[in-house]
């Protein structure tokens, strides 16, 4: 072969697996840095100003400064991606923008309300949520919820005007499902929290409609540290949207969000998440859930930025005949590194689990799907089912698959499956062969492999979803 056709075959070997970036003009809106308070660094001052900023009272005051001293005792994660970037003393801990909290839309200032507009917040609510927060930097700039709602006893507010408001129900759940001895970052989240959800669904009380939360980060070189406190009480029903963004700079921002759900006796809980952070970011979030008997706790997932992620969403199975599903995609493109994956704990008999987990890599990304399934003792006839794909786009991405499981009696039903492929040239020519080109070929491909996972988000709710999801999935192809 001469140089000029081998030049032309390796052109269009390339072609075969290239994936273009996705186009992020919509969630690379950058507003001004323009704020009413911006504080740098992380020391016990910072901590007890932020406090005292909130008007808080001394028990929220008392909790940040344990954390601290936690943060400042445990050491970084030994294992994962590289955090060695990250230097707290160059992240703003705290950001209040030039706005109260609004409860009309109207009312919040117009480069915020744009950018929220061309995320799709106002559209999504006027057609399909019962509620919506909307968080930008470090505070709730705007929350809405449907009159029959309140009627109900429904409670759906701002973090901070929870822990004003009712007291005696943060105090019995705020890090409690989540200790802040947990980790390194949860430590930090819990000395400086700012902003987050607080809903509380009384008995029997069965939404027909989603909350939605969205998390919006303009500011360069700072951090969000958003707290959401979720109590579905007995026989109740929930599905909870969350939504994060934010533009991309040439340093490093932070997230180190904390959720902790609870899943009373027969009540049912979806949360729902797309997190579409641009590539300076760090996502080292928290979640977890506390499930009750009989009640169904449902994770639903797609981690589509971030330079580097490290998120594990968990159950915690502490009621007979408690079940929970996990459904996730990750996509890791050029200079990302995504490690995510699910935990879950069986503590009672006839409890169940679910874990679906897909992920894709292109341009050298990586993904490592890390996952513990721990099933007690005590836990017998419990059941348990795992699976995890992942396709590399090209030769030079990385996938990793990284399970432990520890099952501790011989009454269960588990089964652990993995596999990791490429694009198969084949299939590729197969397609071309019924008429497609070979960019559609690649995208059908991609979709059929993403499918399971995309169908069970919920765009038929949320426009900026429905936005992030095709952009990742369609963009992305080229």
């Amino acid at each position: 072969m001469d140089t000029h056709n081998l030049k032309i075959y390796n052109e269009r070997e390339k072609m075969k697996t290239q994936v273009e970036d996705i186009n992020r003009n919509i969630y690379d809106i950058k507003n001004k840095d323009d704020y009413e308070i911006k504080i740098q660094g992380l020391n016990r001052e910072i901590v007890e100003e932020i406090s005292r900023l909130k008007n808080e009272p001394d028990w929220m005051l008392e909790i940040r400064l344990k954390a601290l001293k936690m943060y400042e005792e445990l050491e970084l994660p030994t294992w994962g991606p590289d955090l060695s970037e990250l230097n707290m003393d160059d992240i703003a801990t705290y950001v209040k923008p030039k706005s109260k909290l609004n409860s009309s839309w109207e009312d919040v200032p117009e480069d915020i309300k744009n950018t929220f507009d061309k995320l799709g917040i106002p559209e999504a609510e006027k057609k399909s949520l019962a509620g919506v927060g909307a968080q930008y930097d470090s505070e709730v700039v705007y929350h809405s919820m449907k009159e029959d709602l309140i009627k109900q006893g429904v409670i759906y507010t701002d973090m901070e005007s929870a822990v004003r408001d009712y007291p005696e129900i943060v105090k019995k759940h705020f890090m409690k499902c989540v200790p802040i001895s947990d980790h390194k970052f949860v430590a930090l989240h819990a000395a400086v929290w700012s902003g987050g959800s607080f809903v509380y669904v009384p008995k029997g009380v069965k939404l027909d409609f989603p909350l939605q939360s969205y998390f919006r980060l303009n500011s360069p070189e700072s951090g969000q540290f958003e707290h959401t406190l979720i109590i579905v009480d007995e026989g109740a029903s929930l599905h909870f949207i969350e939504g994060c963004s934010a533009p991309k700079y040439n340093k490093v921002n932070l997230h180190a969000g904390c959720v902790e759900l609870y899943v009373k006796d027969n009540a049912y809980l979806r949360y729902s998440t797309i997190e579409n952070w641009s590539k300076n970011m760090m996502n080292l979030n928290t979640k977890k859930a506390i499930v009750g008997k009989n009640a169904q706790m449902d994770w639903v997932t797609g981690s589509f930025g971030s330079k580097v992620s490290m998120l594990y969403p968990m159950s915690i199975l502490n009621g007979q005949g408690s079940k929970t599903e996990y459904t996730g995609i990750t996509f890791a493109g050029g200079g990302q590194n995504l490690d995510t994956g699910f935990k879950v704990i069986h503590n009672a008999p006839n409890t169940s689990s679910v874990i679906n987990s897909k992920s894709i890599s292109k341009d050298g990304g990586a993904c490592t799907y890390r996952s513990l399934v721990r099933i007690n003792e005590n836990a017998k006839n419990s059941k348990c089912s795992v699976s995890c794909e992942s396709l590399m786009l090209d030769d030079i991405s990385k996938s990793d698959t990284i399970p432990v499981n520890d099952i501790k009696t011989d009454e269960v039903e588990f089964s652990h499956e993995a596999k990791i492929g490429k694009i198969s040239d084949k299939t590729i020519f197969y397609l071309m062969s019924r008429g497609l080109s070979e960019e559609d070929a690649k995208a059908m491909i991609v979709r059929g492999f993403a499918y399971p996972i995309s169908k069970e988000l919920p765009v038929e709710y949320a426009v900026e979803m429905n936005n992030l999801i095709n952009l990742e999935l369609e963009g992305a192809i080229g």
